[in-house]
This record gives C-alpha cells, structure tokens and sequence, in this order.
C-alpha cells in the first residue's frame, strides 16, 4: 500500500497571513491523522514564512504516524532534524529563496556532500529520502550515497498529464523500476492531484508514498478535510 503524507506548508501560510494561530497546525495534522493520513510533512525554510522551526518542535510531540521534515541541509535542517529524529528526512536542493521545491539534485556532482549528510541523519536513526529528477543518470549515484529512498519530482509528469498521460508517466516507469532494481525505496510529490493521482499509482503499483500537499488543502476548501484526505486515499487504493 502507498502512504498518504500530508504536506501542511499551507496550513501555515493561511495561519501566518493573520499572525494568529487559527488555523493550529498542531491541529490540523492530528485532525488529518485522524482522517486516515499516514504521514505529515513539512518542509520548514529559513525564512519561516509557511512552517516555523518551533512548529516542527511541537508536531514531533504529537505527531503519531510517519512525521517526514524536508528541507535542504544547511546547519539549521541538520540540528532541527538530528533533534526531532523524525522518521524520513527529505533532502532537497532548494536555495532559500525558492517558493518552491523546482528540481531534484544533481546526485552525480554532489554524490560526496550527499553521501556525508545521508550518513550523518541516519547515525540520528531517520530514514532518508533524496528527491530527484526522472532521469537515469542520477538513480544510481543516488543509491551509492547510501539513501534509503528517492523521491521523484512529479510536476513535470503533473503539467503533462492532461495532454498526453502515457507520454508524461514514461520516464517515472523507466526510472521506478531502475530504483527498485537498485533497492531503493520510492516517494513521489509535487503537483499530484485528484486528477493525475490514480494513474500515477497504476502504472507504479510499488509506490512507498506520496506527499501532497497543496492540491489537498485546496480540494478541503471545497470538499472538507476528513472528506478530501479519503478521496486521497481512495484514488491510491483503487488500483491496490
């Protein structure tokens, strides 16, 4: 079975536009456990303007599934995540001023900076995740770093989808069953929707997870969060 993790980066925007706490993003990722998500996911910035390094601090006492922290390793990341230990540490290659996660890594020039810091999470007892692009070349210098899993970037497979799916999943196939292959473990996020979710799933039945979140708090302005987290899950089990 694939895990839902839910992304609640968003849940904090709407929170810090007001400088309140409403919505509580403690809250909300024990109402999105609650359910049926199997994991929460964050992904604190230096700059704090969705996830503040104290909410991290106060999910890790309450989050009960899978509590996954992505970011990218400078000091602070490093220190947050040895302190918290949580379950998967997400690595990815964003400068601090990116909106958004944009690429994966370039595995083959910093397969050296990659394997030291894969190394040094894991002594802390995380599992270890590296996202990553659909392409070959960089499956194989990924798994020599040491990473327990990848995570595929998924928003070019998302942009292309309602164009001409086939064509969009084709490279995430080839480079899913190199990962398996090569023993890894496999993740997938970004742009993943109701829409582009199930075949996503059918064509990578071995799926570990996939982490959402912006389309999912999007679809709960409409549908409510107990209900959209299922529809979620529904769309991953469909093809079970």
């Amino acid at each position: 079975m694939t895990k839902l993790s839910v992304n609640i980066n968003k849940i904090a925007t709407l929170r810090n536009a007001r400088g309140a706490n409403n919505p509580n993003v403690v809250l909300v990722a024990q109402d999105a456990e609650r359910f049926g998500a199997e994991g929460i996911t964050v992904h604190p910035r230096p700059d704090e303007r969705h996830i503040r390094y104290q909410d991290v601090l106060d999910l890790a006492e309450v989050v009960t599934t899978e509590f996954n922290i992505e970011g990218y390793p400078d000091k602070r990341y490093m220190e947050l995540v040895k302190k918290v230990k949580p379950a998967q540490a997400t690595l990815v290659p964003d400068p601090p001023d990116a909106i958004t996660s944009n690429t994966g890594w370039d595995t083959i020039t910093h397969q050296s900076m990659l394997k030291d810091i894969v190394a040094e999470l894991k002594e802390s007892g995380c599992r270890v995740s590296i996202f990553i692009n659909p392409q070959a070349k960089y499956f194989e210098p990924a798994q020599l770093t040491g990473t327990d899993r990848v995570e595929l970037y998924t928003e070019p497979y998302a942009s292309h989808y309602l164009i001409d799916r086939e064509k969009a999943v084709a490279p995430y196939v080839e480079v899913a069953q190199i990962a398996k292959e090569l023993g890894l473990g496999l993740n997938a996020g970004h742009d993943l929707d109701l829409q582009n979710l199930a075949f996503l799933k059918h064509k990578i039945p071995f799926l570990d997870e996939v982490s959402i979140g912006h389309a999912l708090v999007c679809d709960a302005l409409y549908y409510g969060l107990e209900n959209t987290i299922q529809m979620y899950r529904r769309r991953l089990e469909e093809n079970s």
